[in-house]
């Protein structure tokens, strides 16, 4: 098949929408081969740097030898298994997860996206406290399905009609309307560690210590959502250890998977299991736990809790940030700040159109980059774990070139007022 034809294809089967919108803005590109940080064009013609990396799907780059060799060698003996028996590799991959984690976090729940990690999570805090309300900050993201998209924004909540769990959302790093918000029917606060749907606002110093010792007096759960920002991102396996809290539940997504096999994971503390061992089978997920994707994520975990493999995380990253305020100094109207931790990147535009105005300069000097859908002032930025510096270095001097392009993008999205359309349609969620 053509590309003309996929991409007409696409439109009659798939998304018209989406069809439209990328012809629209000249940006009709159609995955064909992938390999490493490198995506390129089915016919060849462009390839793009991915510094997006799906918000973490893609760690370990695009086909990654060492994933791909796990698989072919695990089809050599498994299928997806029988979620109502016990799992040699089910349990494999738990124990590699929970003791990866501080305190009694030792019970691992499997499941196939981070969304349903997230409303199995929501669901057992319900149960276990017998509360009703859920506390999230707002401009938050935890998926589309069911209770975590009652806790996201109302923008991707409201037109599917999910409004019957009581939830309330706050600030991000205001601990004292969190204070506000706690009262006995509150179950959990669930959080992102890295907001990047709001735009990849760090925690403060102490926030999180504080979130944990509000929700300690008022009998309410901690869930940390760790999808983005997990398994390395940040330069130490999970984020939530830069504040030295244990929360009560963890959810891993995305990056676990190796950019190969879908596979989720929500890890909790040892007493919540206790509606599963009254009933075992209250819970199910008929593919969450397969057998591939625990080989595949056990592997993904070995790589990415090797010391060596974080400590390069954070090497990339002080490379990546001196070179950046470089180009700060070079476009201070434009690029007005940095929001860093290892490779998880936040670049700080002038305005709302900055960040539709770079993903499109991006695009066109063959970078991969998108805007934070909940804060368009804001670029993601997060390369592959696995960036060399020879790619850190060309990736900049694009970048240089992005950044001047966008300015003068940027004067156009605003004077032909599409500006809003980029908005609503190029969202940033991963």
């Amino acid at each position: 098949m053509d590309k003309k034809t996929v991409i007409t294809e696409f439109a009659a089967h798939v998304s018209k929408g989406k069809a439209s919108f990328f012809q629209k803005y000249d940006m009709d590109f159609v995955m064909g081969h992938r390999e490493g940080a490198w995506i390129h064009d089915m016919d060849g013609k462009k390839r793009l740097f991915n510094c997006h990396s799906n918000g973490g799907v893609f760690n370990l780059g695009h086909r990654n030898p060492e994933i791909i060799t796990t698989l072919k060698s695990a089809l050599d003996e498994l299928d997806i298994g029988n979620h109502h028996f016990m799992s040699q590799e089910r349990t494999a991959l738990a124990k590699l997860l929970t003791d990866s984690m501080p305190g009694d976090l030792n019970v691992c729940i499997f499941g196939v996206g981070g969304g349903e990690a997230v409303d199995l999570a929501l669901k057992l805090a319900m149960g276990h406290t017998g509360r009703a309300k859920i506390i999230s900050a707002s401009g938050g993201f935890h998926g589309h399905t069911g209770l975590a998209l009652a806790v996201g924004d109302a923008q991707y909540r409201d037109p599917f009609g999910i409004n019957n769990i009581s939830m309330n959302q706050i600030p991000f790093n205001d601990s004292q309307a969190l204070a506000s918000a706690l009262d006995k029917d509150v179950a959990a606060v669930i959080l992102e560690t890295v907001p990047s749907t709001l735009g990849m606002v760090m925690p403060r110093d102490g926030y999180l210590q504080e979130v944990r010792s509000l929700c300690d007096k008022n009998g309410t759960l901690l869930i940390m959502d760790e999808v983005q920002s997990g398994l390395g991102r940040t330069g130490k396996l999970w984020a939530f250890e830069y504040a030295g809290i244990t929360p009560d539940m963890v959810i891993i997504g995305k990056g676990l998977s190796g950019g190969i096999y879908p596979i989720s994971a929500t890890v909790i503390r040892e007493p919540l299991d206790a509606i599963f061992k009254q009933d075992p089978f209250v819970h199910i997920s008929t593919y969450g736990g397969s057998e591939l994707g625990c080989r595949v994520a056990q592997r993904v975990l070995e790589i990415s809790s090797d010391a060596r493999f974080l400590e390069r995380v954070q090497v990339a990253g002080m490379r990546i940030h001196e070179q950046l305020e470089l180009l700060q100094n070079k476009y201070p109207n434009f690029l007005l700040g940095i929001r860093q931790t290892g490779l998880m990147i936040g670049l700080e535009l002038r305005d709302e159109y900055g960040g539709p105005a770079l993903t499109k300069a991006a695009y066109d000097h063959d970078l991969l980059m998108i805007y934070a859908n909940n804060d368009p002032s804001v670029s993601q930025f997060l390369p592959p774990l696995i960036i060399s510096n020879d790619e850190i270095d060309w990736v900049m001097r694009q970048l240089d070139k992005a950044l001047d392009s966008a300015r003068k993008i940027r004067t156009a999205l605003k004077l032909k007022d599409i500006g809003s359309n980029l908005l609503k349609r190029f969202t940033g969620n991963g």
